[in-house]
């Protein structure tokens, strides 16, 4: 019997139940998909590609769009999940690259592979914000019906922040290939979608 890695089909099937859920309208399963298509393609810059492969699948396995520890919670599941399969140590550095995702910085470690490792993964995450315009454009709207609790003006200043903070960094993704594939159009696509959030409030507040 093949070895199945950190992720066996029973938990895969897991955490496929949890992506499924109703209210998952970007990180559901095809986000997940997505991302381990990008692992597999970038597979000769990973230092551990099962680790990885267990950090994509739990990142998101936690996901309430009005809670404030979804990552914590992952790592927290991850640990839980993957006890007994691997070293401590092991998915420790997993659960980092979990955790990291919350801000997407690339945490302090000590091993330089995982650090690379988690670098890679926080660009995979954000790899959206470089697709073309349309595919975008359908990432933001996902993203809002996720957050329908939010009413459009709170949404349009929480977004628009979340737009400037990354915009404000002198690169949004942290490694060379992915720079090169995906920092301009990201760029745009963010600064199309700024435009869109904040010029009819200022045109509204003009007005007054």
């Amino acid at each position: 019997m093949e070895n199945e890695g950190l992720i066996d089909t029973a938990l895969k099937n897991e955490l496929r139940a949890l992506y499924r859920a109703k209210d998952r309208h970007y990180h559901g399963l095809a986000h997940i998909e997505a991302l381990l298509e990008l692992a597999r393609e970038y597979r000769s810059a990973v230092s551990d590609p099962e680790a990885l492969e267990a950090a994509i699948w739990f990142h998101d396995a936690i996901y309430d769009s009005r809670a404030k520890d979804n990552e914590a919670k992952s790592a927290e599941l991850a640990r839980t999940r993957l006890a007994g399969k691997t070293t401590v140590a092991r998915f420790e550095r997993i659960a980092a690259m979990i955790e990291a995702t919350a801000t997407h910085i690339v945490p302090e470690l000590t091993d330089a592979g995982t650090k690379s490792d988690a670098a890679l993964l926080l660009d995979m995450d954000l790899s959206i914000l470089g697709a073309a315009p349309a595919i975008y454009d359908a990432y933001e709207q996902a993203v809002r019906r996720e957050y329908g609790w939010v009413d459009e003006p709170a949404w349009g200043i929480g977004r628009a922040t979340v737009l400037k903070t990354f915009l404000a960094r002198p690169h949004i993704f942290h490694t060379q290939p992915f720079r090169e594939r995906y920092e301009r159009r990201a760029r745009d696509n963010m600064q199309r979608s700024l435009e869109q959030l904040t010029t009819p409030r200022e045109g509204k507040e003009k007005s007054l």
